[in-house]
């Protein structure tokens, strides 16, 4: 087994919030399938035409609110795994408060209506904000030491 020891026990943690994040991940992407086959927009159409289908911004609102986690999902995961180096257990709070935003803004945004994303989807960035800071700790720990 690979030695670990430079990780805190912690770290744990870390790791399972990013697993958590990819079962959120692959439960939006269920749900962009199932509106594929209820909207009617085939693969590999990104994105649905208002004017060759009636549901197009219900398609797109869904789509888009899976798009958007995706793009924003390599920093959350590099934030992650660096900062919860030095700060595991703030880490995985701040990750979980992510994901758990990151629900209500896909929730949100597949009503058809855009607005409705940030009711509680707005606070994922606080998190982000918040794993930058430790990352930030990180690697000024790294150059003092």
């Amino acid at each position: 087994m690979a030695d670990i020891d430079f990780l805190p026990r912690e770290y744990g943690y870390v790791a399972l919030v990013l697993v958590f994040y990819c079962f959120l991940n692959f439960w939006m992407g269920f749900q962009v399938g199932k509106a594929r086959r209820k909207y009617k927009v085939p693969y590999p159409t990104l994105y649905a035409s208002e004017s060759e289908n009636k549901d197009a911004k219900l398609f797109n609102c869904i789509q888009r609110g899976h798009q958007n986690s995706l793009e924003y999902m390599p920093m959350f995961f590099v934030l992650m795994v660096l900062g919860g180096i030095r700060h595991p257990c703030i880490c995985a709070g701040l990750g979980s408060l992510y994901i758990v935003t990151r629900y209500f803004y896909f929730e949100g945004y597949s009503t058809g209506d855009p607005q409705k994303r940030l009711s509680i989807g707005k606070y994922g960035f606080l998190a982000l904000m918040g794993l930058m800071v430790c990352t930030i700790s990180f690697g000024v720990s790294l150059l003092r030491a």
